[in-house]
């Protein structure tokens, strides 16, 4: 492993994802697309030409015409595989590696050394809805990706692509001969399938926008052949490629043509159709069912990507149990996984993953104490936890990695500005409310208490690492006073009941839900002095722990009072805004704002105030240029008037983070990114991960 270490400074201007964008769009043949300018701990995984085929044995005599033939020798195989899977090939029940395998695959470097084959990664899920933790180990296989350090974006399931000097036209040139998990060939058909019969299907897809859509279209694929695919959008789309080395990046491979068109309404036999809407127990029609088994239901913690283990993918693994029904998740190795080491060994090493399910997150830390997780940092890996790991670190077998965040918050206070009560509405959209809130909130002793000490009060705003830092954005209302927060919150609520406590204007007690989930330990530590600082500035805040799922779902109805979640984007600022504006689903201060955003019909009568519609339009405009120093200027914008509008409020600046790695659990990067838009440690590569048993 490498042992450089990389500084904050060091790490990431990730505004250079404009300049990424820019660069695309200014040359019709591009080399990799540069990202975020970040340091250097590993090199990228450069695809590298496979290894050269051995040569091919040589012609036997003819036989004498009294004598039976010699038999000639088999050909020997250019690539290696995994023992298993020969024993599967020696029996009949698998072709050979070469056949199973593109006429070019990928070829991964390891991060230390080539492997070995065989063992289980065990690891776990936490709580209904962990698909993230799925997307991040398994699911990380695009048309393009990140490079280990989150510098560069490099072509994966794309051998090349090319792009045209308007950022509207997209060439992408597949893997001949690559394959999906059950053998059938992975071509430009699957991409157009996805484009036209599902982003732009109607009933599937009724509302227009997010990272595909472009001029109020969504981009529309054409086959050139089997193995290109050309993608053309209505108006300028300068984030395109870098939008999909994102998880955005899953939907264009993830839908086989063959496979999908079972349960789709323009190919399936109606008859049938009506016989798996009944036989999968669907309460709807065919959308309901596609949805169930092939992509997700909205609202639901159903997923069709983990839940119908019967869906083909390309990813390392294959899971053989499905996900989401409070059991461990098991994955297979996927005999047609299209990559190899550069000694022509097909990946992955290791034979599979075990996903335990964990209902408690302290049972886990413990079982993570106890060198029963080989690779894990999500939900273990709290301040709290680690003077326990350290301790039994020896006995454990384990050691540590370092993350480096891209969050700016350990806590944010969304209060809902779109509730539907419309006077708890009038209430939260009221920015002496929010100041108030946050003045009366002693993030010091907060930092002390649930981080050991470990960050500084900060707000949601960029990093101090980011191009795009604002010291006022940052650091206004941080301040404990409550003297202030009195003077604030009585501009808004002025009256009290016997107890002291706010009440509304009509009288009634002001009374908020603050809904937290229970995969978030230090914030589930802080909920109730949080509630003791706002109780003494007389607002009845009470925090409720739940399930994860349920919260969502309560989120995306815009059905809650006030929730809690981290704080994304503090690095990659430009591709990650969701604290900035209404900018997505996970924009949880204004979801439904978020809706009317993106033409989801959900939000078709909640027009937003007038400050976020402006905010909408210059990330429009932002998207739909070139120019890198445009783009920059645009965000900027943004994020003044996010200054001026304080939509949520931030507790604490992260500071690096960690995992725990088994001593024996090989070719994990010591030091690696951490975000949801770079889902470690997907980009580290899990198929070069070895057990040295």
């Amino acid at each position: 492993m490498s042992t450089r270490n990389l500084t904050r400074r060091e790490f990431i201007r990730l505004g250079g994802v404009a300049a990424a964008a820019a660069s695309l769009a200014a040359c019709a043949q591009p080399t990799p697309t540069p990202a975020p300018k970040a340091p250097a701990a590993t090199k990228a995984p450069e695809p590298t030409k496979a290894p050269a085929p051995t040569a091919a044995p040589a012609a036997t005599k003819a036989p004498e015409p009294t004598k039976a033939p010699a038999p000639t020798a088999a050909p020997a195989a250019k690539y290696k595989e995994a023992p298993m899977l020969a024993e599967l090939v020696k029996a009949g029940k698998l072709p050979a590696v070469d056949q199973r395998l593109p006429v070019s695959p990928l070829v991964l470097k390891p991060h230390d050394k080539i492997g070995k084959y065989g063992g289980t990664w065990r690891t776990a899920l936490r709580g209904g809805q962990d698909d993230a933790w799925l997307t991040r180990t398994v699911g990380y296989d695009y048309l393009v990706r990140w490079d280990r350090d989150w510098t560069t974006v490099i072509p994966c399931v794309a051998e090349s692509y090319t792009a045209n000097a308007e950022a509207t036209e997209y060439t992408f040139k597949l893997r001949k001969g690559m394959k999906w998990s059950d053998g059938k060939p992975f071509t430009a058909d699957d991409i157009v399938f996805w484009a036209t019969d599902i982003l732009n299907n109607k009933d599937l897809t009724p509302a227009v926008g997010g990272s595909w859509a472009a001029g109020g279209k969504y981009l529309a694929a054409t086959k050139v052949d089997e193995t290109t695919v050309t993608i053309k959008f209505a108006a300028p789309n300068g984030l395109y490629i870098v939008r999909n080395a994102t998880p955005d990046g899953q939907a264009p491979v993830q839908y086989q043509a063959a496979y999908c068109k079972q349960f789709h309404k323009t190919y399936a036999d109606p008859a049938k159709l009506d016989q798996l809407i009944k036989d999968n127990k669907i309460d709807g029609d065919w959308v309901k069912l596609f949805q169930t088994k092939i992509s997700s239901v909205p609202g639901t913690p159903i997923n069709g990507r983990w839940m119908n283990i019967d869906l083909p993918v390309i990813s390392a693994w294959v899971l053989t149990t499905p996900s989401g029904v409070q059991q461990p998740v098991k994955a297979a190795r996927n005999p047609y996984y299209w990559k190899v080491d550069p000694d022509g060994n097909q990946l992955p090493y290791l034979d599979g993953i075990f996903f335990d399910y964990a209902t408690d997150l302290q049972a886990l830390a413990l079982k993570a104490a106890a060198g029963e997780i080989d690779m894990m940092d999500r939900h273990i890996a709290t301040n709290a936890n680690k003077p326990v790991f350290v301790d039994n670190m020896q006995k454990g077998g384990y050691g540590f990695f370092e993350t480096i965040p891209s969050s700016m918050n350990n806590m944010i206070i969304s209060f809902n500005l779109v509730h539907k009560d419309k006077a708890k509405r009038a209430v939260f959209q009221d920015i002496n409310f929010r100041i108030g809130v946050s003045h009366a909130i002693n993030r010091k002793e907060l930092i002390d208490v649930v981080w050991v000490g470990q960050g500084e009060p900060y707000q949601c705003a960029p990093r101090p690492t980011s191009p795009y830092y604002n010291e006022k954005l940052a650091k206004q209302y941080t301040e404990f006073d409550v003297k202030k927060a009195n003077e604030y919150l009585d501009k808004v609520l002025p009256k009290k009941d016997a107890k002291g406590m706010r009440t509304m204007p009509d009288g009634s007690p002001l009374s908020i839900i603050w809904e937290i989930s229970d995969t978030r330990a230090d914030t589930v530590k802080a909920g109730p002095i949080v509630q003791k600082y706002l109780a003494a500035v007389g607002v009845d805040m009470q925090p409720k722990v739940m399930d994860r799922a349920l919260m969502y779902t309560h989120k995306d109805a815009g059905e809650f009072d006030a929730m809690d979640w981290g704080g994304d984007g503090g690095l990659d600022v430009v591709l990650e805004p969701r604290w900035y504006f209404p900018y997505s689903g996970e924009s949880q201060f204004a979801v439904f704002w978020n809706y009317w955003y993106n033409k989801d019909p959900r939000g078709k009568d909640e027009e937003p105030l007038a400050a976020p519609k402006k905010q909408m339009e210059l990330y429009d405009q932002l998207k739909a240029t070139g120019d890198a120093k445009k783009q920059e200027d645009l965000m900027k914008q943004i994020l003044q008037i996010a200054q001026e509008q304080f939509y949520a409020i931030g507790i604490a600046l992260p500071t690096n983070g960690y995992g725990i790695v088994k001593n024996n659990f090989k070719n994990v990067m010591k030091i690696m990114p951490g975000a949801w838009l770079f889902p470690n440690p997907g980009p580290s590569d899990p198929p070069q991960y070895y057990i040295d048993a």
